[in-house]
């Protein structure tokens, strides 16, 4: 049992009750009658017992005492926790302090002094202390504290609610602080941290994160050895609509010459302050329709001074356009509480620092850091490239490589990013002409300094094309859409890098695919290559392909990482197609319920392309493949065809010599004769001729030999002339307008031209047929008058024969 005995003058009421939401499984005894709460009042001495061996489960209790500081004395001094002989059980200490509106009120706390929490956080050892302010009728809450902190002191106008929460399992002897009389401080509270050594502290404006009250004033004073530097550092504020005054900040710095120096809540903060301080929080008379919120939360870090805080960095960016540069922490923007460890700023003077710092296009910055330890900091820049009118950014290549200004700055670069936007009609075209780029996949890692990350996106749909760094083969990118470029460091080879950047874009016309790939691989390189996809694989309905140009003597295989595309349409059909590039290439084609094709080997240079359905649920289209590129070996059935056909030319060259050599010994001498009954001029009219030109010869020559060009310069072996029977002789006349018409295609040889026509038949322009020649057969000498001559096209037979042949018809 438990006997709790409350004397009347210490004014304190005990109450035990059921925790909430606590079941109803546990009663408390006294005066021998069951019962679910106790209430002890002043000057009342109750013995009680529980009717379960674990009421801290069920019960909670407090302790409240009242303090009348108006009508009668205070009892200052150190604050103990009583009545003694209390149940274990979870348990509140409150202390209500009455006290006119015109006095202070002190709360000391012993060391190790209290830290101040966010509300609905809990401490480590679970006591934690409460603090709230009177102003007439309302009560203000200053903020919830654990133990273990920077803040010593608590100084209050009116009255004050203390509250200490203490778990079943404790059993602390002394409150932790005491309550002191002080002159009024006309403002709602001061709240003082000391700061002994390098570290932290985060306070809240009270009632946080509720609002601050109208038109109230409140202080944080801040006791920093001199021989340390304090930052501030707003994470958290909102503000309310004021109808009169402006709400602010007021800083008093000691030997400042512009105390108190005013900000705003949206500037930055004071850095770099040397030793204590004072920070004041003003409210203002706000709107009653619409009063709005005024909430502070902010991070007071105090270090050593830096060695290199006066060395600064000149960053020019007067030249460029659409960029930002951010310097800041590593693991920024999320933030996070500061640590043990002193913080890294970047400053733009002396006095405005911050943990990051942004800096924007077209203007020169001076920069200076407060850090030990600069691998702390980092840099993300963004540059934006648009195009509105194509005709205007036709023919503009951009250079995507970060400038100078950040590359010499003694900060990492950790990302630099480019957006690139376009129209619907515009595209996007990226080229790595010199060092061309890799396409990291996990059969072929990266291994550079930095890496580009590139993605396409539309308002419907977000298309990560990969992750690419140099080194490789891919030399041309095209994309629709929008497109953003992430270009990544690795550790600190980057600085040495960097001068090799050569990636570059400009905006083309539309494009057929959603993405094209043109590689461009070296002799005998292998290379990995894997398909665009988003967060659920290959986008619905996109199309993707590569263009893989094969070197010179060279020989490229392909071939597929999986078996198949993986996916399951729900609607339309996935494909994959290959292709020579090459007249007549035969197409390769597979569906997604295929398997994709063997390894193949591709003698010229051949595309991939890649169109996706609408997939199943749970099913995505994935495509990996290699290709690997090697000598072109000649296959022995090419080689023994090649030897063959030499060697058959080189017995045709050698049969055609002899026999040209054995056909000027034996032939008699050709004659080149010419065919009088031949018309030589275009005819008017319709040709009277009947018999085709298979049937007639008379438009054939014998062969004119080298050795004999013209009929009348061949001589007998006596030196006498010949026969000149229809011989050919130059023309000597005069030449005519008209040029010669060349001998009809046929005519008959059963017609014979008689002297009574005056006008040649007629013939149309498509008869025109040019001289043949026909050889005379070798070892048969010409016989005049021959008449067993073969007409009908036989060319063996001399022309001579051939006309005697006619005259005799005739």
């Amino acid at each position: 049992s438990f006997t709790v005995s409350l004397r009347t003058t210490d004014n304190i009421t005990v109450t035990i009750k059921l925790r909430p939401g606590a079941p109803q499984g546990c009663q408390i005894r006294a005066k021998y009658l069951p019962r679910y709460d106790l209430k002890i009042k002043p000057g009342e001495n109750v013995t009680f017992t529980f009717t379960c061996k674990t009421p801290e489960e069920y019960f909670i209790m407090e302790i409240q005492k009242n303090i009348d500081c108006v009508s009668g004395p205070c009892p200052f001094g150190d604050v103990h926790l009583y009545p003694p002989g209390l149940p274990r059980l979870n348990r509140t200490f409150i202390w209500d302090v009455k006290a006119s509106t015109k006095a202070g009120l002190e709360l000391k706390f012993a060391t190790p002094w209290l830290r101040q929490i966010e509300p609905g956080a809990t401490c480590p050892d679970f006591i934690s202390y409460n603090i709230s302010s009177c102003i007439d009728t309302a009560t203000v809450n200053i903020g919830t504290f654990c133990r273990g902190g920077s803040v010593s002191r608590v100084k209050l106008q009116g009255g004050v609610i203390m509250a200490l929460y203490l778990p079943w399992n404790s059993s602390p002897i002394t409150s932790g602080f005491n309550i002191a009389n002080r002159s009024s401080i006309k403002r709602l509270c001061i709240i003082e941290s000391t700061l002994k050594e390098e570290s932290s502290v985060t306070l809240m404006s009270p009632n946080y994160p509720l609002g601050f009250p109208e038109d109230e004033l409140m202080t944080w004073q801040f006791v920093v050895p001199s021989n340390l530097r304090a930052s501030v550092f707003f994470h958290n504020y909102s503000l309310s609509n004021c109808e009169r005054k402006e709400e602010r900040v007021e800083y008093y710095i000691p030997g400042s010459v512009s105390n108190p120096e005013v900000f705003k809540l949206s500037d930055i903060q004071p850095a770099n302050i040397a030793g204590s301080f004072n920070l004041s929080l003003q409210g203002c008379d706000q709107d009653a329709q619409n009063p709005g919120v005024l909430r502070l939360l902010f991070q007071v870090v105090v270090q050593h001074p830096q060695i290199d805080e006066n060395v600064t960095h000149l960053v020019d960016l007067s030249r460029e356009w659409d960029m930002t540069v951010t310097i800041h922490p590593e693991g920024w923007p999320s933030w996070s509480p500061f640590g043990s460890e002193p913080i890294c700023l970047v400053c733009r003077d002396p006095r405005s620092c911050d943990r990051a710092l942004t800096l924007v296009s077209g203007a020169v910055y001076k920069i200076s850091f407060l850090c030990k330890d600069l691998a702390r900091l980092r840099i993300t820049a963004e540059k934006q490239i648009s195009c509105v009118d194509f005709w205007r950014c036709q023919g503009k290549i951009y250079s995507l490589s970060v400038p100078k200004a950040i590359t010499q700055l003694p900060v990492r670069l950790h990302k630099f990013i480019w957006k690139l936007l376009a129209p619907e009609q515009i595209n996007v075209e990226i080229t790595s002409p010199t060092s061309k780029l890799q396409q990291h996949v996990q059969e072929q890692r990266c291994s550079t300094s930095y890496s580009y990350s590139i993605n396409s996106a539309t308002p419907e749909r977000d298309l990560n094309v990969g992750v690419f760094c140099p080194g490789g083969s891919i030399e041309k990118i095209q994309m629709r859409n929008n497109v953003t470029i992430s270009l990544k460091t690795f550790g600190k080879g980057f600085l040495n890098d960097s001068s090799r950047q050569d990636l570059k874009m400009s905006f083309v016309q539309h494009i057929k695919d959603e993405c094209t790939f043109t590689v461009r691989p070296e002799p005998g390189a292998k290379l990995y290559l894997q398909a665009p996809s988003g967060p659920h694989g290959l986008p619905p309905y996109v199309s993707i392909s590569w263009y893989v140009a094969v070197p010179s003597k060279q020989v490229a295989r392909l071939g597929f990482s999986r078996e198949r595309l993986g996916v399951v349409c729900e609607t339309g059909r996935a494909y994959v197609n290959i292709q020579e590039q090459r007249l007549g290439a035969e197409e390769t084609v597979r569906r997604e319920d295929e398997a994709l094709p063997q390894p193949l080997h591709m003698y010229h240079s051949f595309w991939v392309n890649i169109s996706n359905c609408k997939p199943a649920d749970r099913t995505h289209l994935s495509l990996q493949f290699w290709v690997t590129f090697a000598e072109k070996k000649m296959d022995l059935a090419v080689i023994i065809a090649v030897v063959a056909g030499a060697g058959l030319l080189m017995a045709i060259g050698l049969v055609v010599c002899c026999v040209r050599k054995k056909k000027k010994k034996s032939q008699n001498p050709m004659v080149g004769v010419y065919n009088a009954n031949v018309n030589t001029q275009m005819p008017g009219k319709q040709g009277l001729f009947k018999k085709g030109r298979k049937n007639n010869e008379s438009h054939v020559y014998a062969v004119i030999d080298d050795a004999m060009v013209y009929g009348h310069l061949l001589k007998e072996s006596n030196g006498s002339v010949g026969p000149e029977v229809d011989v050919y002789r130059p023309f000597d006349g005069p030449v005519g307008s008209l040029p010669p018409s060349p001998p009809p295609l046929s005519f008959r040889k059963d017609i014979k031209l008689s002297p009574s026509v005056e006008e040649p038949p007629h013939l149309t322009e498509t008869d025109h047929d040019a001289y043949t020649f026909a050889h005379q057969k070798l070892g048969e000498p010409e016989k005049e008058g021959d008449t067993n001559g073969k007409s009908n096209g036989d060319t063996s037979t001399s022309l001579l024969e051939n006309k005697e042949q006619d005259g005799s018809e005739e």
